[in-house]
C-alpha cells in the first residue's frame, strides 16, 4: 500500500545565514535510506560550507537561482533547470540573488550529516 508522507520535517542547515530544509522523505523524515527529497528556501546571499558529499545530488529549482562551485567551474542554476552533483565531487551551493532560491534536492543514497563530508 502507497504511504502517505502527511508533512514535512524541518531540517537545521549550514550556512552564514538561516535556510529552512523540509524534508519530506529520507532517514529523519521517513525513516528511508536510499533516498532523500527535500524542498529548500534560501535566503539572499546564503552560502554554505564546501562539501564532497557521498551521494549524489539532483537539484531541480523552481524559484530564484542556485549557484553551484565546483573544481571544473561555477554553475548558476536557474527556475526551470536543474544540476546534477556526482558524489565524491567538491561541491558549495549558494542563492546569491536578491530573492534566494527555492529548489527540490534529491539524494542517492539520502542525505546524512555523516557522509555529506563538509569542508
Amino acid at each position: 500500500m502507497p504511504i502517505l508522507i502527511k508533512s514535512a520535517t524541518i531540517i537545521e542547515a549550514a550556512g552564514n545565514k538561516s535556510k529552512v530544509i523540509e524534508e519530506y522523505i529520507g532517514r529523519v523524515n521517513s525513516g528511508t535510506d536510499a533516498v532523500s527529497i527535500a524542498r529548500m528556501k534560501s535566503p539572499a546571499g546564503w552560502v554554505e560550507p564546501g562539501q564532497t558529499p557521498e551521494f549524489d545530488e539532483y537539484t531541480v529549482v523552481l524559484r530564484g537561482m542556485v549557484r553551484v562551485e565546483s573544481k571544473s567551474g561555477t554553475i548558476d542554476v536557474r527556475a526551470g533547470q536543474a544540476v546534477i552533483a556526482q558524489a565524491g565531487e567538491r561541491v558549495r551551493y549558494s542563492s546569491p540573488d536578491p530573492d534566494g532560491a527555492e529548489y527540490i534536492a534529491v539524494c542517492i543514497p539520502a542525505f546524512s550529516p555523516e557522509t555529506v563530508k563538509r569542508d
